[in-house]
């Protein structure tokens, strides 16, 4: 089997185990050997990560400084218009070639509200979707034509993710974690303890650098 190269994108506003653990659990699973963390530019009418981007791929790097699976890149933060996920796709797969098998991974929550994603129906030409389970969220599609869609494109074949370049839908079989980076501030904001919802090392650069303190 070739080497799936996976691509997780995210605002990381820290990153924490409910980012990091469902994706070993999904390489586990599906023989990834590497995942590339995207951290997004956020455009201007969005709201600004508390976290500067220097700032949020420093907690990146102390975040899998001990884990050889993933690795950063920062093209997102380059630009300063909208992180679109398909032209971030569409330059990866120039710079890889058409044969390489890409996975990008998404929550389930994502993958119910694909229809406004830009230019949704061009991911599949580019990439599979690797797609780890969210709690309370449904498993049906919230149309019957993008149900009919999922079902057209979903594999239960690994060798399909590794073998083929892109087109497969794989519902990973992923731990459920109620953790959110929003939550994580309000908890660190309020002097709280987030021991156990991210690594270590994060925690320690969050206090060195004092981040999300009121």
């Amino acid at each position: 089997m070739s080497d799936l190269h996976a691509l997780l994108g995210g605002t990381f506003d820290p990153i924490h185990f409910g980012h990091l653990r469902p994706v070993m659990a999904l390489a586990q699973q599906t023989g990834l050997t590497r995942v590339t963390l995207l951290p997004n530019n956020v455009p201007p009418h969005r709201p600004q990560p508390e976290a500067s981007a220097t700032q949020r791929v420093d907690m990146l790097r102390c975040a899998i400084e001990q884990q050889p699976l993933f690795e950063i890149d920062t093209r997102e933060l380059q630009r300063d218009t909208p992180s679109w996920t398909v032209a971030t796709l569409e330059a990866l797969r120039a710079e890889c070639g058409e044969q390489q098998p890409l996975g990008f991974i998404i929550g389930q929550d994502s993958l119910l509200t694909l229809a406004k994603w830009h230019r949704w129906q061009d991911l599949l030409s580019l990439c599979h979707l690797l797609v780890c389970q969210r709690p309370g969220y449904p498993t049906e599609m919230e149309t019957p034509a993008m149900q009919q869609w999922l079902d057209q494109h979903i594999t239960h074949d690994l060798r399909q993710l590794h073998q083929q370049p892109a087109g497969c839908i794989w519902l990973a079989d992923t731990p459920l974690y109620t953790i959110s980076a929003t939550e994580i501030r309000q908890r660190l904001h309020q002097n709280l303890s987030c021991d156990a919802l991210l690594p270590a090392a994060v925690i320690a650069y969050i206090n060195r650098v004092g981040l999300y303190r009121d």
